[in-house]
């Protein structure tokens, strides 16, 4: 990533498109590389009970530096520069800080002491949650449905984002006031990410949000579709706005029961993002062969239907897994379990820094 960024410099001096093009590419291999393993280790490392929380809450930083950039850049990096020389000069500039600040980050992530999760841990630890045999990979219907989810889900947000000013312009919105529009919207779907992660600490369930979530991206994707002016802009800012939780939660409740083939299973959810290059064409095609943006819009609300499979599932055939995970005491600090053995008591424990041990007690002093 760091080598992608500060390919824009020369290719900035040359006024390259190709180049540009290029470095994009390589910007883009680091942050797919840097997303399979931050989403897996956000979701595994740490109680399984508290996994939509955190990958939520770390979507939500994510989320306040997809609302603040736009607005950095448009405000004070290009402000009366664009398409001149000196814009072209502060791109260079930018992702140069950019290069710099993740060239940093480097040593860190080196020297931090970050456990390697093993496929055989995984296991063990779903052996502790379930007390099941997960199965072989090819039956492992609720990790596929995910990804089916996720597909559909993450090309729809992609696809409404993309589309938002054409759609706002098309109201009757100026290119200025559909902008700061699309900016309310990136703001309310960041704000909902940690109201979400809020309502899964006091005892909502993920499946619950998730299929709600969803449910109300459909709906007002249909209001934005058959309304016209403020009223069809507003309707897409609220499908903005519960968009917020989707994809962190998906991936988190596809992994559950995994075991050892979690690592595997997160690869394909984070692959699944390739929605993003798949329906935005589509929506595209459609809003220049119809020359209306409102009637394109139908294509992302049609993908809400297709991902709310997932929802559905999890709320019928797969809920008692799921709801096993929320409430496991596995890697919980100073929690224990005791599980009678054939021949004694094994007794599982949970010491002070979350690290899990059994030991076998056996029966003596029968009467």
């Amino acid at each position: 990533m760091t080598i992608g960024c500060l390919l824009f410099w020369p290719s900035g001096v040359k006024a390259s498109f190709g180049g540009f093009c290029g470095s994009m590419f390589v910007v883009g291999a680091g942050l797919s590389t840097l997303e399979t393993g931050a989403d897996n280790f956000l979701a595994i490392c740490g109680p399984p009970r508290y996994s939509e929380i955190r990958l939520n809450l770390a979507q939500g930083i994510q989320g306040v530096g997809t609302f603040v950039a736009p607005l950095l850049a448009s405000r004070v990096f290009f402000a009366n520069t664009v398409d001149t020389q000196q814009g072209l000069k502060n791109v260079q500039w930018v992702y140069l800080g950019v290069a710099c600040f993740v060239a940093l980050l480097v040593p860190l992530f080196y020297i931090a002491p970050m456990p390697e999760v093993t496929d055989a841990d995984m296991g063990l630890q779903e052996r502790d949650i379930s007390e099941t045999d997960v199965g072989p990979f090819r039956k492992q219907y609720n990790l596929f449905l995910g990804v089916w989810s996720e597909f559909c889900y993450t090309g729809a947000q992609v696809a409404v984002a993309n589309y938002f000013i054409n759609f706002a312009e098309e109201a009757g919105y100026s290119a200025a006031k559909s902008s700061d529009l699309l900016a309310v919207g990136q703001g309310l779907y960041t704000f909902m990410r940690f109201v979400s992660s809020g309502l899964i600490t006091v005892g909502v369930k993920p499946r619950y949000i998730l299929a709600t979530y969803l449910g109300l991206c459909f709906i007002f994707g249909v209001a934005a579709t058959t309304t016209s002016g403020p009223t069809s802009v507003a309707m897409l800012i609220l499908v903005l706005c519960f968009e917020s939780a989707c994809f962190a939660t998906i991936f988190t409740l596809a992994l559950r029961g995994l075991g050892q083939h979690t690592k595997r299973g997160g690869s394909m959810l984070v692959a699944a993002i390739s929605g993003g290059a798949a329906i935005p064409p589509m929506t595209g095609a459609v809003a220049t062969h119809t020359g209306n943006f409102h009637k394109a819009m139908a294509i992302p609300t049609a993908f809400y239907v297709l991902a709310w499979i997932f929802p559905i599932y999890a709320n019928t055939v797969s809920r008692k897994l799921l709801d096993g995970h929320r409430t496991t005491d596995v890697n919980v600090s100073g929690e224990k379990k005791v599980v009678d053995g054939h021949d004694g008591v094994e007794v599982e424990l949970q010491t002070e820094d979350g690290k899990g041990g059994t030991e076998r007690v056996e029966n003596v002093g029968a009467a």
